[in-house]
């Protein structure tokens, strides 16, 4: 089998490290020169999964003409890149070959899910998956007991993925609500850029606590309103994914939440990384879904205020402490059946 990896970013990294346990080879599309070098002469990437060692079947290359020999694909750039990768890569897939989206967000030129411009790009000859869960690439780079959802409309095609690249310490589950996987993994970035920011201003577990609870809410309010299962939240894809990106050190969203809430500025924060902070389009792209499908959505709409209308996240939180009384059921608990 030869699975194809298009990004070699950490995430791009870490499932390259799984795929080189099941396959022959793993074809690794590398954008910068520097990091296909590195791969190739000391099997690292110490830019973006440092510390961890590359099998010898994992091929870095710069093109996508080898992608014609793969079996299975997966897109791991950056959300922003993902139609235009994908229509380099379009041209070298052989048909039939599935292609699963890893990346967390929103298509942010038309604020679609990423697996919906990956179909509208790649048409009806390439199925398309999600893979998405509370996956850290420094954990699973180093081999450390994970596990995540491979979700598809076709049960088949989840399959296939799943197949390729289960491991003993990858497990991956299948899904065919592919709307609450995919909004779950984009979703929780948002909650998590706030919970960083709660740590910024210096409150307490309390807090945080309270704001990834109703942070949940909010994103099953969104999912339910977008077509998804309500159950999907309550599995990886949903709170797993949450709890690991609002708790974990290695949660750049989180970071960039923590740095905003001592008070710096969200270009210096970008400015500072070279990690794309997914939260960020995934606020503005969540903002702008809630209006247009009537969704009421708070912490979202808070946190919007903060990153784009210099709004003082001490004030945000303020106000959604002093906001109309409501009882905590007035909706039906989230993860209820549709």
């Amino acid at each position: 089998m030869n699975i194809g990896i298009v990004g070699a970013g950490g995430w791009g990294t870490a499932l390259a490290t799984v795929a080189a346990q099941n396959a022959e080879k793993v074809t690794l599309w590398v954008r910068e020169d520097e990091v296909r070098q590195e791969i190739k002469e000391k099997r690292t990437n110490s830019i973006f999964l440092p510390g961890v060692e590359l099998a010898s079947n994992i091929e870095p290359v710069g093109s996508f003409e080898a992608f014609k020999k793969c079996n299975v694909v997966l897109m791991v750039v950056p959300s922003s890149f993902v139609r235009a990768t994908a229509e380099m890569l379009r041209p070298h897939l052989t048909l039939g070959t599935p292609v699963a989206n890893a990346a967390k967000g929103f298509d942010i030129a038309t604020g679609n899910r990423l697996s919906v411009t990956l179909s509208a790009v790649l048409g009806p000859n390439n199925p398309v998956a999600v893979l998405s869960g509370p996956n850290h690439a420094e954990e699973v780079g180093r081999g450390l007991p994970s596990a995540t959802v491979a979700a598809a409309e076709n049960h088949a095609v989840a399959e296939m993925v799943q197949d390729a690249m289960m491991t003993n310490m990858f497990r991956i589950y299948t899904n065919n609500d592919v709307i609450g996987v995919e909004l779950g993994g984009a979703l929780k970035n948002i909650i998590a850029l706030a919970t960083g920011a709660i740590d910024g201003l210096s409150y307490g577990d309390n807090t945080k606590a309270a704001l990834m609870t109703r942070g949940m809410t909010e994103i099953v309010r969104l999912g339910r309103a977008l077509g998804a299962h309500t159950s999907t939240f309550a599995g990886l894809s949903g709170m797993g994914d949450l709890i690991v990106t609002c708790t974990s050190p290695h949660s750049r969203n989180r970071r960039a939440g923590l740095a905003l809430g001592q008070g710096k500025k969200l270009s210096e924060i970008l400015g500072s990384t070279s990690m794309v902070v997914e939260g960020v389009n995934a606020t503005k792209a969540a903002y702008n879904l809630a209006k247009a499908h009537n969704v009421e959505m708070p912490i979202t709409e808070a946190l919007y205020e903060v990153l784009f209308r210099d709004r003082n996240p001490r004030e945000a939180v303020m106000h959604l402490m002093t906001r109309m009384r409501k009882h905590e059921t007035e909706e039906q608990w989230p993860f209820g059946d549709n």
